[in-house]
Order: structure tokens, then sequence, then C-alpha cells
């Protein structure tokens, strides 16, 4: 195994194309042609998760949060970051990291933070637009049900639960082939009328090169006739935050407890506006500039991190703000990460760091 077939997993999982602008994601140091020895998994790279690494002899880091965020202008060992480059880098150990990515996706971050605090029906709190193409393919009836299938197979026909999702009509396609055609239907210089299928399928727009070459691929004519149309709907997969509910309503009291249970720390929370707690929206990681869209959601309390201290007054009795912070809302996510490695790959075992990363302390 190299270090590039784990790649190749994880951006199927969490696709590149889905982080943010600002996110810095993707395989950061290292050759991804290499033979893996190892895999670590973090939530941050530090000097100490890097010399674990060495210590164990494993030569891959999986981390949610970019060691490089921002660009490097020099590597002279001046911070952290440039010393752990270096020392990655001397030890031949590559660093891959998945962060606004994997907080997009329905199946990421953000669902292993409802199913641990128990809510139910969890959906996606603010979908991001602009992620799908229509595709519609024309093809004979006799091999409609091919392509159609080729299509969905690779990565077409996904919504929300449901899979190999399309719909086809039939009509009567026209051509006359010319010049040096090869016609596999038809004569040169003849018209022919051939009864179609009309194929069309919806796709997350990363997709559309392995679609598009599906449906070339399995079809029988020289031209693929097709055209290609990019929606306006949103996605119930891909966007930021989630919300649920509780089976049964929670005091605020109650709903303290049970956060505080599952992340630990300390819990920043405004004043009690009186209402039982059932309707929960949560972002993991800075999820303050989504508390419109958890208002909006008619949620009762919204967990995340690094709210600022005016940012409080916005919940302006509306909603409940409960803080609970970085590190203690998104420290499951190395053992999902391991997790879905493991049920790919089940001759390789990641392991979690040893290491706690969280460089609050609280006393």
């Amino acid at each position: 195994m190299i270090i590039q077939d784990i790649i190749k997993e994880l951006e199927i999982w969490a696709p590149p194309a889905l982080q943010e602008s600002y996110d810095n994601s993707g395989l950061l140091v290292g050759d991804k042609s290499s033979s893996l020895s190892g895999c670590l998994v973090t939530l941050d790279v530090t000097e100490s998760v890097i010399d674990e690494a060495i210590g164990l002899g494993f030569n891959l880091i999986i981390a949610h949060h970019p060691l490089i965020f921002s660009g490097l202008k020099k590597l002279t060992g001046s911070n952290y970051i440039q010393r752990a480059v270096i020392k990655a880098i001397k030890n031949d150990i590559a660093i891959y990291a998945l962060h606004t990515n994997l907080d997009h996706v329905r199946w990421g971050v953000n669902r292993r933070i409802g199913q641990l605090l128990g809510l139910d029906n969890l959906k996606v709190l603010a979908p991001k637009p602009n992620q799908l193409l229509q595709l519609t393919v024309f093809a004979p009836q006799t091999i409609s049900a091919v392509i159609r299938q080729a299509m969905c197979d690779a990565g077409a026909g996904h919504i929300g639960e449901y899979k190999d999702c399309s719909f086809t009509s039939t009509g009567v396609g026209r051509f006359t082939p010319t010049g040096e055609a090869q016609p596999a239907i038809g004569r040169l210089q003849i018209a022919e009328d051939v009864i179609e299928d009309k194929i069309e399928v919806i796709l997350p727009r990363w997709k559309r090169t392995e679609v598009l070459e599906a449906a070339k691929k399995h079809h029988i004519y020289e031209e693929l006739a097709y055209y290609e149309v990019e929606l306006l709907n949103t996605s119930g997969d891909f966007g930021s935050g989630m919300f649920g509910e509780w089976p049964e309503p929670k005091s605020l009291e109650k709903s303290l407890e049970l956060i505080k249970k599952t992340f630990g720390g300390v819990i920043r929370f405004t004043k009690d506006n009186g209402m039982q707690v059932k309707r929960v929206a949560f972002c993991g990681g800075s999820g303050s500039f989504l508390l419109p869209q958890a208002v909006a959601s008619k949620a009762d309390l919204f967990i995340t991190s690094d709210f600022k201290y005016h940012q409080f007054f916005d919940a302006d009795r509306q909603i409940v703000v409960a803080d609970v912070g970085h590190f203690e809302i998104e420290q499951f996510t190395s053992q999902l990460i391991v997790d879905h490695l493991s049920q790919k790959f089940t001759t390789f075992a990641p392991q979690i760091s040893a290491v706690n990363t969280n460089p609050v302390g609280y006393y």
C-alpha cells in the first residue's frame, strides 16, 4: 500500500472541492507515492505528534486541522509550524489534512457530534449552494440501462439516503452521418431515426469528469450527445453545521449536564430563556457564523465554539448558545477518521495519537 491509496479514499469520503476558500486541506508535506509504513491520526499536528510518529515508525500523519494554514515564506524553525514541517521532512513523514471538507459532508464531523449527543433526525443546518449539476445523456434504448447504471456507479444519482436516482424519457433521435463518420447505427449520407432514451441524473460538480467518462465508455455512438446544467438546488449532503432533536425535551440544566459529560471542558452559555430544549443546532469548530441559521431552524440550543463576548448578545434570547471549546467539540474527529479507514482497509490499522494537542488549560 502507498500513501496515495489512503489519500484517494479520504478524498472520495470528503472531497477537497468542498473545503472553504481560506482552507488548506490536502497533502501538505511528503511524497504520496511512498510506501505506507503506518498512519497516525490526530486533531492537530505538533512537534510532539511528529515525535510520536517517528517512535512508531509511521510515515503518514492525518490531521483534521492543517498544520500549514497560511503561506510559509521561510523554513528557519522560528515557530512551531516551521519546526514541525522541518522535522517531518527530515524523517520522511507525510502530513495530510481534511478540514472544512470533512466538516461539510453530511456523514462527517457534525454527524458524529449529533450521534454523541443522542440526537435524532439529523439534517444539515446551512446547505452549500452551487454544488450540483444535472447531466442529460441521449442513448439508444438498447444500451440505455447500461449507461444509466454506469453513471450512477461513477457517482451520479445520490440524493440523501437514496442511490441510483435518475429520470428517463423516450423519444426519437435523428442524425445523418457525413464525411469520415463511422456510425454504429446507420449509413453515410442517409438520415437515420433511432428510438432513444433521454437519461437525466444529478451529481456533485466534482464528479463531472468521472460520470461523463463512464457514459462515454459504455456508449456505442461515435459522438456522445449530452448537455449539462448547473443547478441552484442545494443538497442535504453538503453544508455547514447540523440540527436534530432529542426524543424528549430537556431542561437547560439537564442539557448542559449532557453536553459537559460528552465533551468535558468548560461551557460558556447564554442565560436561560425559560424554554425546554428539544431541537438542537450545532457546529464543530468555530460556528458563530451559523447563529442566524440556528435561529431560523427553530432550534432551542446552539452548541459550537469560539464565540466572542459580544456575539453572545446576538442570541437575543431567541436561542441559548453553548460554547464548549474548539478542541472539546472536535476531539472525536480522530476516531471518526480511524473508523472510516478501518472499514475501507481491513488489513490496515490506523492509530489515534496519544498526544493531547489542546493548547488551552483550565484552572
